[in-house]
């Protein structure tokens, strides 16, 4: 099958739409028909760090939700007409560490497909972001990364839980279990501190001081369920929060500073911390989660039924839509990023 998708060639180059041709689902594949993808900073870092150690040329794009058009051998979790949510992590199950103790947010085995998309023009084999691919119009993943999710739910937002959106609210209800009645703080109000913020209430917290330097994000951040808003613009912020709360039992850095904890941070950044002051005298815990430490399918058609009961607001997230010709661009302006999140419908 011939379609298309975003390429990225080589380092130093920009990526850009071409024709790529899809083998058929092997055992336990499923091929999937892409409708939206949300477009996301992590393809952004593959590109500003040379491929993220990925072999070229790189299919990009890894927030994306659509149908299932086919089946492979063996395939028992989906069937074709099922609409699911792409993720790029699905946990082993049974042979790592973590997963032989029963605890798969930590899998470190993720199950994937073998890589069956090419660009046509000379048959190159292409490494699809985080096993997606999702900048294209079809792509192939492992049938435990296609979770099914209730069509009721909008497409453009539905993609959304495939990585910002669980990152963030995974954050709050997985990865750092946030305990009923806690004070929480969120650093930065992107896509993923929202998303921070909506796990948190719907964790039961009942405190949450959102902390940012735009007017906007602070608003939208109030309009979510935040309790209380910081302008980092008006001096110390830390000392701002300390005020208001009396000190918060939690706080999720969803910035792209060298404290961030939520997100993927740039290469060789570091964390500078008094051990005595900052940690062992207040007795403070740092985790660290990748992608929400999710298990996708129980947590992926969690989320979208709270997005469906009016738990979790996944509307006010989707900025604008464009289509896969733009991609590229909305990649750029990732810099000075405008909204919350902009989605390709395909």
């Amino acid at each position: 099958m011939t379609t298309r998708g975003l390429i990225y060639a080589e380092p130093g180059t920009r990526p850009a739409v071409e024709e790529i041709t899809l083998d058929p689902p092997g055992a336990n594949e499923v091929q999937v028909r892409v409708e939206a993808c949300g477009v996301c900073h992590s393809d952004l870092h593959v590109i500003e760090t040379d491929g993220w150690g990925m072999k070229f040329p790189i299919l990009l794009g890894h927030e994306g939700a659509g149908v299932v058009e086919e089946v492979g051998p063996d395939v028992t979790i989906v069937a074709p007409g099922d609409r699911v949510v792409i993720a790029w992590r699905a946990p082993c199950g049974d042979s790592c560490p973590a997963c032989k103790r029963g605890d798969q947010r930590r899998c470190s085995n993720n199950l994937r497909a073998k890589r069956r998309m090419h660009r046509a023009s000379d048959g190159a084999l292409l490494t699809p972001v985080l096993r997606c691919g999702t900048f294209a119009d079809r792509v192939v993943v492992h049938e435990a990364c296609a979770v099914k999710v209730p069509e009721e739910l909008p497409v453009e937002q539905a993609c959304l839980i495939a990585c910002g959106f669980s990152t963030g609210v995974g954050a709050a209800l997985w990865a750092t279990p946030v305990r009923e009645g806690a004070s929480v703080a969120v650093i930065g109000c992107g896509g993923v501190g929202l998303a921070v913020l909506q796990g948190a209430r719907l964790a039961g917290a009942s405190r949450v001081v959102a902390v940012d330097v735009v007017d906007e994000k602070l608003a939208l951040a109030l309009e979510l369920g935040a309790t209380d808003a910081v302008d980092g613009r008006g001096g110390d912020s830390v000392a701002q929060v300390r005020e208001l709360t009396g000190g918060v039992d939690y706080a999720f850095s969803a910035i792209g500073s060298p404290a961030a904890l939520v997100g993927v941070p740039p290469p060789g950044r570091t964390l500078d911390v008094d051990l005595d002051r900052d940690l062992f005298g207040p007795k403070v815990s740092i985790a660290v989660t990748h992608g929400g430490d999710t298990i996708p399918q129980q947590d992926f058609p969690f989320l979208a039924q709270a997005a469906l009961d009016g738990r979790l607001d996944l509307d006010r997230f989707v900025t604008r839509t464009i289509g896969l010709d733009e991609a590229a661009a909305a990649l750029d302006e990732l810099h000075a990023p405008k909204g919350v999140r902009t989605v390709v419908m395909l």
